[in-house]
């Protein structure tokens, strides 16, 4: 059985994989249901193993499964990007990359700039989402490129250092004065202004809690870093912000940081794609940019 004959089959296949369900992808197909089945115990004799769980609502990848989907799926990316390449000749091809909001506002812009005018003929586009969503992303090869926090476990990925980011509490030295405590109770007696638990940021602050015994009582949570750096500003309660966020501010004496006699530790970003081949060459030029620009 030639693979480049069954491109057809490993299309139902990946509709199947993705919707869990043999209905649903032949009504997304506007193919039969029975054709469809067919398709599948085909492909399943063919490659001599079980690609699905049958179940009572839908069906499941097996581990073959899921390791033919994964390569499948890259598979016809790959082609989907030769098929662009080669229809629009005058362009240099694309880059979509994903980045959280603070991310993308305060560490990708300049590189996005320096890329774009390096070459204006790629088209580029951002998606702003969480680093988690951004990993997963990249994993589905939905996007190109992500700019995220260090992830705990990388699947298939590559990981690209760029640098860290530190952890701070700031506030006004009107709200430090009126306080009129040791900046170690300041966590339990001022205003502790955090973004949302589901952020990835919130649970590193959370492991420093539980690390150091460190309980605060009033907490107001915002969900944008952008949100603490203004709350803070207004003088209503100490935020735990990115330090490279607040330099401008720290410099003025707008904001002072507390000092804490254990430090939070810092944390990793960088740029997370997948090492298919042929690679993305817009996704070698754009790392080669940042490290020019740092």
């Amino acid at each position: 059985m030639e693979t480049l004959d069954n491109l057809s089959k490993y299309k139902i296949f990946l509709a199947v994989a993705e919707c869990n369900s043999i209905s649903k992808a032949a009504a997304q197909l506007y193919i039969s249901q029975p054709a469809v089945s067919i398709t599948i115990r085909k492909l399943e004799d063919n490659l001599n193993t079980t690609l699905f769980f049958r179940k009572s609502k839908g069906v499941e990848l097996t581990e073959n499964g899921r390791k033919l989907y994964e390569n499948a799926k890259r598979a016809f990316q790959i082609l989907s990007e030769t098929e662009d390449n080669l229809r629009f000749r005058q362009n240099t091809g694309y880059l979509r990359i994903a980045a959280s909001n603070v991310l993308c506002k305060h560490f990708l812009m300049p590189y996005l700039k320096e890329f774009t005018t390096r070459y204006p003929n790629t088209e580029v586009s951002v998606t702003c989402t969480s680093s988690a969503a951004a990993c997963s992303m990249v994993e589905q090869c939905k996007i190109d490129l992500a700019l995220v926090s260090k992830p705990e476990q990388l699947e298939t990925a590559v990981y690209h250092f760029l640098g860290v980011i530190e952890y701070i509490f700031v506030c006004t030295p009107a709200y430090r004065e009126k306080l009129d405590c040791s900046d170690e109770k300041i966590l339990e007696h001022g205003n502790i202004i955090l973004l949302d638990k589901d952020n990835v940021s919130r649970r590193h602050l959370n492991r420093y809690y539980a690390q150091n015994n460190l309980n605060p009582l009033h907490i107001l949570e915002v969900n944008e870093m952008d949100l603490l750096i203004e709350f803070a500003k207004m003088g209503i309660g100490v935020p735990c912000v990115v330090k490279q966020f607040v330099e401008e501010e720290l410099k003025a004496g707008s904001l002072v940081e507390i000092e804490l006699s254990k430090p939070i530790s810092p944390r990793e970003i960088g740029f997370l794609y997948q090492q298919i081949q042929p690679m993305n060459e817009n996704i070698r030029k754009f790392i080669e940019v940042q490290a020019t620009a740092e």
